[in-house]
């Protein structure tokens, strides 16, 4: 395959392997784009994200403008690198027209979902949340639309019944490495998003963990799969907050957001949880039993 002249943009480390496939492809990259470095840690110190660490490592130069709709002077930059393509994956900024039309062979999206289901931010977590089958990868060209853009290539990945958006994280990720490789060396025809079936994942914030102890149980065992590892599933134990980083659907009844028995059964709308590993502030992960040991939660004890 003749290598072309690619930008790649993107952030989280669901991107990485994207652009660690196209460099090892032999692909010239002449510009990284990705999120500014935020603080992290306890000291808050700037941190670049992971595919600022990763281009780095690779020898590539980067970008990470905190804006690009109004941005002029960096629509410029970005026709001057006389682009083949762009390749997008999870960048976490929208491109406005004059950025698209740039590139010669436009702007390619590597998205984590079966398009037009979950167009979005956040289109694995909506997955499991919803109890979906499957997932997979849309290679799309993009457009001036919320993931609207024509698709060029898509391969289905399974949802196990207990998988969690960690797993398909990792899986998917690997595939559409491998997706826009196949796009990039023999482009398909592009097939327009049908008009029926879309749905949208909204960007998620720490609140989109709270466990509403109304709800049915399998509701909430999926909300814990889903937002594993972030923005992780929680609920409040009188003046703490208790992180729920695994649990499972039980038999049980009682007022919602009870605690059953010694096993951690939580009653719920419909059914009960089991909380399974749990975390409290400032404290490892532990098995719920182990956290039983040491810090006692006797039946009749309501989560919020």
């Amino acid at each position: 395959m003749t290598p072309l002249r690619l930008a790649f943009m993107g952030s989280p480390a669901f991107a990485v392997p994207t652009l660690r496939a196209l460099h090892a492809a032999g692909h010239h990259v002449a510009a990284v784009y990705s999120q500014p470095p935020r603080p992290a840690g306890r000291g808050r110190a700037l941190t670049p994200c992971p595919v600022h660490e990763a281009a780095l490592s690779l020898g590539l130069p980067v970008r990470t403008p905190a804006r690009l709709r109004t941005d002029t002077a960096e629509h410029a930059a970005f026709a001057a690198l006389d682009l083949d393509a762009a390749v997008v994956a999870a960048y976490g900024l929208i491109l406005p027209p004059a950025m698209l039309a740039a590139p010669r062979r436009g702007c390619l999206n590597v998205h984590a979902s079966l398009l037009p289901r979950w167009r979005g931010a956040a289109p694995i977590q909506a997955a499991v949340l919803a109890g979906d089958a499957e997932t997979g990868i849309t290679i799309m060209w993009m457009d001036a639309g919320l993931d609207t853009g024509a698709m060029l290539l898509r391969s289905r990945v399974p949802i196990g019944p207990r998988a969690t958006a960690a797993d398909l994280h990792d899986a998917l990720a690997a595939l559409g490495a491998d997706l826009i490789l196949h796009t990039l060396r023999d482009p398909p025809a592009p097939v327009p998003q049908p008009a029926e079936g879309a749905t949208y994942a909204p960007k998620l914030t720490r609140d989109s963990g709270r466990l509403d102890w109304t709800q049915p149980a399998a509701l909430l065992d999926r909300q814990v799969r889903a937002f594993t590892p972030w923005p992780g599933a929680w609920a409040t134990l009188g003046a703490e907050t208790l992180k729920v980083l695994r649990a499972e659907p039980a038999d049980g009844a009682g007022p919602p957001g009870t605690v059953l028995d010694g096993a951690l059964r939580v009653a719920c709308g419909e059914g009960a949880l089991r909380l399974l590993r749990v975390q409290r502030p400032g404290r490892a992960p532990m098995e719920a039993d182990a956290l039983l040991r040491g810090f006692p939660i006797p039946p009749g004890t309501r989560l919020a």
